[in-house]
């Protein structure tokens, strides 16, 4: 005889905790606040009302909704159910939309009622499930009626561990959002690792500032639930109510974009009392510059970690304990994790060089869905025979193995022949008192085939005229090959969901210059 027994999955802890910790607070948003055991039997639910129609092992059931404590019941009830859960982003277009429903052949969908008239055409083409949350429509069923009818028990279905569990679309930075997919071992897995690498516990409080069809969304939302914390639920994020939330709540954890953590910072209500509760905060989704990461580490109190990672699955992290002498590091790999630099031709490149990162991980995603030519375009093997993710990011290594992040591969502009990154122009002038953000893109120039240019967003008070200024003090610190050679104002940057600028629409803009 032996004992045989898996490790859980997301749906077991629901019941684990619910079992154990009943009335401990799971959940919280704006308009009401839910235990383990009503998160629970509300996802039983959920997976009941699924089951009842037919959906269940692989079917996928998309979300296209405003943060509140529903989004976070659908997710577990749509896993409980062996569903695969495709969070939707809200800022893409309708077609954009359309053609994400189409892709991943959704037979539910449920939508907030902000969100719904979005869907009359999908209704119209393909009549999946539409559920009503939040609100009624003539051609939807009531969310909160329909789960009601649903019975409370475990539906108990056999779960898979190498069956798929999500698909979360790529943010769309470089063109067509791909369609990430995760198992449900894997995806676990990749929670644990990043709830001990954050320092998250079961006393967490942890703040998920952005929309959670978003991977950072996610960790912010699962590794608090995977200890047995809780996670406060923000409809959308404002510095002063964020800061307000905080110190409020009490919350102990965070994970924020770089953009995010500058707007809290510069926000009229903050002061390091308000944030004194935070244990520690997570900065990711785009490189935190130096002159930031020291103003939140100065003023925050508390560990401060910076996270490299993909949503395909890789991680690295610098931990507060290891960040003197390299602040402007992402750190090492967490475990189970591995990567290497290379260069154009696709050889493998010692310490200290420069080269597009390729990665190995425990967590990797199973596959771009229905995308075999872009899975096997990010495929890449080592002289050894070993498989290696592509990231499409170019970094280098230090002589002890950290990461430094140099930029985009695609970002890249090509002037006279020579490479010249826009990070490393852009971390020179964040440091110009009057720049809020910064967006370095090449432009079209007629000698040199491009030449770089920064989109800037001001400070308040900035004076008339501050751009040629701007330009003259950027262009006095940087090489001669990265001078710019125009500065753009810009009320805001156009950005991702993960607060990471989108450099190509700002390269589009470009093309429109006359540079000479």
């Amino acid at each position: 005889m032996t004992f045989d027994i898996k490790p859980p999955l997301f749906h077991d802890l629901i019941h684990l905790h619910a079992k154990w910790h009943p009335s401990k607070i799971a959940l919280v948003d704006d308009e009401q606040s839910l235990t383990w055991r009503a998160l629970d039997a509300r996802s039983n639910q959920v997976a009941n009302g699924l089951i009842a129609h037919g959906i269940g092992a692989g079917d996928c059931v998309a979300v296209l909704m405003q943060n509140c404590v529903e989004y976070v019941e659908i997710i577990y009830g749509a896993l409980k159910a062996g569903a695969v859960i495709v969070p939707l982003n809200l800022a893409v277009d309708d077609a954009g939309l359309l053609r994400m429903l189409d892709d991943c052949a959704a037979k539910a969908v449920f939508a907030t009622s902000d969100q719904h008239a979005r869907l009359g055409a999908r209704i119209a083409a393909l009549t999946p499930r539409i559920y009503a949350v939040h609100g009624d429509a003539a051609d939807a069923a009531n969310y909160a009626a329909w789960r009601a009818s649903a019975p409370e028990t475990a539906p108990g279905v056999p779960i898979a561990e190498d069956a798929p569990c999500n698909i979360i679309y790529s943010s769309g930075t470089t063109g067509q959002p791909k369609g990430i997919k995760h198992a449900y071992r894997r995806r676990i897995q990749s929670m644990y690792e990043l709830a001990l690498a954050h320092r998250y516990h079961f006393a967490a409080k942890s703040i998920c500032p952005v929309g959670l069809y978003s991977n950072i969304a996610w960790a912010s939302l699962f590794c608090a639930l995977i200890v047995g914390g809780c996670c406060v639920i923000a409809a959308k994020f404002e510095a002063q109510a964020w800061i307000e939330s905080v110190r409020s709540h009490r919350i102990t954890h965070t994970f924020m974009a770089p953009i995010q953590f500058q707007r809290v910072l510069d926000a009229p209500n903050f002061s390091p009392e308000a944030v004194s509760s935070l244990e520690a905060v997570i900065s990711g989704g785009s490189p935190l510059f130096e002159s930031l990461k020291r103003r939140v580490t100065d003023n925050f109190g508390c560990a401060v970690i910076e996270l490299y990672g993909l949503t395909e699955g890789f991680m690295t992290t610098l931990q507060p304990e290891e960040a003197e002498g390299r602040l402007t590091s992402v750190g090492k790999p967490v475990r189970g994790h591995d990567y290497i630099l290379v260069d154009d031709a696709d050889q493998v490149l010692a310490w200290g060089a420069t080269g597009e990162i390729c990665v190995r991980s425990v967590h990797w995603m199973v596959e771009y869905h229905n995308r075999p030519d872009a899975t096997a375009e990010a495929a890449f093997r080592d002289p050894q025979g070993l498989l290696w993710l592509r990231t499409g990011d170019i970094g280098r290594t230090d002589q002890d193995g950290y990461l430094y992040i140099t930029d985009r591969k695609k970002d890249m502009i090509l002037s006279g022949g020579q490479n010249i990154y826009p990070a490393d122009i852009e971390a020179v002038m964040v440091g110009h008192p009057w720049v809020s953000e910064i967006g370095v893109v090449g432009a079209p120039h007629p000698e040199w085939g491009e030449t770089p240019i920064a989109f800037v967003v001001l400070r308040p008070g900035a004076p008339a005229g501050v751009e040629s200024e701007i330009m003259a003090w950027t262009n006095a610190r940087v090489g001669r090959r990265q001078k710019i050679a125009a500065v753009e104002l810009r009320e805001t940057l156009p950005r991702n969901p993960n607060g990471k600028v989108l450099k190509r629409e700002l390269r589009d803009a470009a093309r429109l210059l006359a540079i000479v």
